[in-house]
C-alpha cells in the first residue's frame, strides 16, 4: 500500500457522460478507491457542491452542472494492472448501442477478485469513446448476447425497457436428465443470500423471495448411457419473464434438471463425469452450458424493434454434434 499524492479541490463539468446520473454514482466514478461511506459523508457535510450549492446523494445531474469535489485522501493499493485492449465479436453496433457475443469465463466488469472485465477491456480498446456502460449483466460463465450503451440517453431508455419487461430475452441451456414435459412455466420466487464465506447464492423461497418466472421449452433430448440415474441430457430454450440473479440456473435446479457444468447449482457427480470425459462416446466438456442466444428490444433512439442473435460458441456446437452422433435425439 502507498499514500496517494496530496489531493486538490476539483471542479468538474458533468457533460454528456454524466447526464441523468445520480450524484453519488458520479462521485464514485471520479473518486476511485474511496469507500461509499466516505462519499456519503462528504455529501452530507456540504463539502460536495453542485453549481455552488449543497446537494443530496440521489440528486440527478444535468450535463451543464458543475460539481465541486473536495480533497479526499485515501490509502491506495499499488496501481492495478491495466485492462488489456480486447475486441469481442460484434452482433450489432450503431451510434447508440453495441451488442457483443461475450465468451464464457470472462466477467462483465472488474471486482470481487477480478482485475478487469468486458467493459474495462472495451474501454481500453476504444480510448476515444466518450461513453461505454453495461446495459445488463451476464454471469462470468455464461456466454452470449451482452448490450453496451454508447450514450447516457441510450442507457436510460434500455434500462427502462428491461425494467418494464419490454424485452424478449432467450437462452439455451443443456440440462441433466430427459425433459419429459413440453413447454413449462416455472413461477418460483427467488431470494438472494450469502454463504458463510461471503459468496452470493440464490434459492427458491416462497416467503422472502421476489417474483421470478421463466418459460422453458425443450429443443432436443439425448438419451445417453453412463450418466447414472439421469439417463440423458436435454437442450432447452429458456425465456426470461423476470430478470433475477441466477434465475435460469436456480429455476432449472429447482425443477430437477440442473445445467450441465454449473458449479453452484449443478450436480457435482454429473459435472465430474462430463469434464473428465468418462461418458462413453462423449468427449470432455468443461464449461457451464448456458448461452444468451437472443434479445428483442426497441432501439433506444428510433423505437424500431431490434432482433439480436448471438450464435452458440464453437465448443458448444461441436459438443452437440458429438451428442447427436452418439445417440438419436428425440
Amino acid at each position: 500500500m502507498h499514500t496517494a499524492p496530496s489531493p486538490q479541490v476539483r471542479l468538474l463539468q458533468v457533460g454528456d457522460a454524466g447526464e441523468g446520473q445520480r450524484l453519488d454514482n458520479f462521485l464514485a466514478r471520479h473518486l476511485k478507491g474511496v469507500p461509499r461511506s466516505l462519499i456519503y459523508r462528504i455529501v452530507r457535510s456540504g463539502e460536495v457542491r453542485v453549481n455552488g450549492g449543497r446537494a443530496s446523494a440521489d440528486q440527478k445531474l444535468l450535463s451543464s452542472d458543475q460539481v465541486r469535489i473536495p480533497p479526499v485522501r485515501v490509502a491506495q493499493a499499488d496501481a492495478p494492472r491495466a485492462a488489456p485492449s480486447v475486441q469481442f465479436p460484434i452482433v450489432f453496433e450503431d451510434d447508440h448501442l453495441l451488442a457483443i457475443n461475450k465468451p464464457e469465463g470472462v466477467a462483465v466488469h472488474g471486482g470481487s477478485g477480478v482485475s478487469f472485465g468486458v467493459i474495462e477491456a472495451l474501454r481500453a480498446a476504444r480510448p476515444t469513446a466518450r461513453f461505454l456502460e453495461l446495459v445488463h449483466r451476464l454471469d462470468r460463465d455464461t456466454s452470449g448476447l451482452l448490450l453496451i450503451a454508447k450514450k447516457r440517453s441510450a442507457l436510460t431508455a434500455l434500462h427502462a425497457a428491461l425494467r418494464e419487461r419490454h424485452a424478449d430475452k432467450r437462452y439455451l441451456a443443456l440440462v441433466a436428465g430427459l425433459w419429459t414435459r413440453g413447454a413449462v412455466l416455472v413461477d418460483a420466487p427467488l431470494h438472494k443470500y450469502l454463504l458463510a464465506n461471503g459468496e452470493r447464492r440464490v434459492r427458491v423461497d416462497a416467503q422472502q423471495g421476489q417474483e421470478s418466472r421463466t418459460q422453458f421449452r425443450p429443443q432436443e433430448r439425448f438419451a445417453l448411457e453412463g450418466l447414472g440415474d439421469w439417463g440423458g441430457l436435454t437442450l432447452l430454450q429458456a425465456r426470461l419473464l423476470t430478470g433475477r440473479t441466477h434465475q435460469i440456473r436456480v429455476h432449472l435446479a429447482h425443477s430437477g434438471h440442473p445445467i450441465v457444468g454449473d458449479d453452484k447449482y449443478g450436480d457435482e457427480g454429473l459435472n465430474a463425469l462430463l469434464s473428465r470425459g468418462q461418458v462413453p462416446g462423449v468427449p470432455p466438456f468443461r464449461r457451464m452450458f448456458l448461452h444468451a442466444e437472443s434479445l428483442a428490444i426497441a432501439h433506444p433512439a428510433t423505437g424500431v424493434r431490434l432482433e439480436l442473435r448471438a450464435p452458440l460458441p464453437d465448443n458448444c456446437v461441436q459438443w452437440l454434434h458429438q451428442l447427436r452422433a452418439q445417440c438419436a435425439p428425440s
